[in-house]
């Protein structure tokens, strides 16, 4: 069991044919690490489950808090955003438009480099054993190198989000996709896929969405790696901002999927961008 804090919102839906509020809940809990009361408020992360209610742009504009017990759902979808004062501070050197290329890719790489190491806690497969230090015989636990990790990276904004992932992972095998957004109707088109054919049994992977808006990216990616073996329970996304519309895809299509996400944004635009989100991350990563 955990200590679950609950809050209840609604979302004030942004179309005008559908003004009426809908509840909405999120959770968030933190493991309590001892029997005083104040133990349920030292957090490391922050974890939302999103109910499956219809997909919706939002924002949210009240909210009250209970506290209760409760288990964690393995089917349900989880979104992290790690409370990290870094990665915070990475989310605002992103944020500001007068940021020049290079530090800002710089940022997004930082950025990725903090929530896989979020992500990759009590996941990655470990082997144990006993070496000879200086000293005397130790015990000891390392990362297990015949099941690398799958770091896909969605292109372009994706590299720079990805950049350090094997400086982080100690084994790790990276596949590209890209996948671009008609800007008119906001669905994806797949224009490279270097995914395997099939992906070995229990196979770990990290999927790269710097920008999870409309979703139709991120779904297209995942069902690719779902066509090719890979269970929801072992994907875990990563991406800079998300905003409702994605995270609401996500949870009704992919049970069991863990999002890593820097920020949740209130609501995209008519474009599909994010707001306030960053603005086009492939273009200020890349200077185009």
């Amino acid at each position: 069991m955990m200590a679950w804090c609950r809050i209840h919102f609604n979302l004030n839906l942004s179309s005008p044919s559908d003004s009426a509020l809908i509840p909405h809940t999120c959770h968030s809990h933190t493991p309590s690490s001892s029997s005083s009361s104040s133990s349920l408020f030292r957090t490391t992360t922050r974890k939302i489950s999103l109910s499956n209610v219809q997909r919706r742009s939002c924002v949210a504009v009240s909210s009250h808090m209970t506290m209760e017990e409760k288990p964690v759902s393995d089917n349900r979808m989880l979104v992290y955003v790690p409370p990290h004062p870094l990665i915070k501070h990475w989310v605002s050197v992103l944020r500001n438009e007068q940021t020049p290329c290079p530090i800002f890719r710089n940022a997004m790489a930082e950025l990725g480099r903090l929530l896989m190491y979020e992500a990759s806690r009590d996941w990655l497969p470990t082997v144990a054993g006993e070496i000879q230090s200086p000293m005397g015989v130790a015990s000891v636990e390392f990362i297990d190198p015949r099941e690398p990790v799958a770091v896909i990276p969605i292109l372009r904004a994706g590299l720079a989000l990805a950049e350090h992932a094997s400086s982080i992972l100690p084994a790790t095998k990276t596949y590209h996709l890209g996948i671009s957004r008609n800007e008119e109707t906001l669905q994806p088109t797949i224009y490279l896929n270097k995914l395997p054919e099939k992906f070995t049994e229990g196979s770990k992977a990290f999927v790269v969405d710097p920008m999870l808006a409309t979703g139709g990216t991120i779904v297209a990616a995942l069902n690719l790696l779902k066509e090719r073996g890979v269970s929801n329970k072992h994907i875990k996304v990563i991406s800079a901002v998300a905003a409702p519309p994605a995270l609401q895809k996500l949870s009704e299509q992919f049970p069991g999927l863990h999002v890593y996400t820097g920020i949740i944004d209130p609501t995209v635009n008519e474009k599909g961008f994010i707001i306030p989100g960053l603005g086009d991350a492939g273009d200020r990563s890349y200077g185009t």
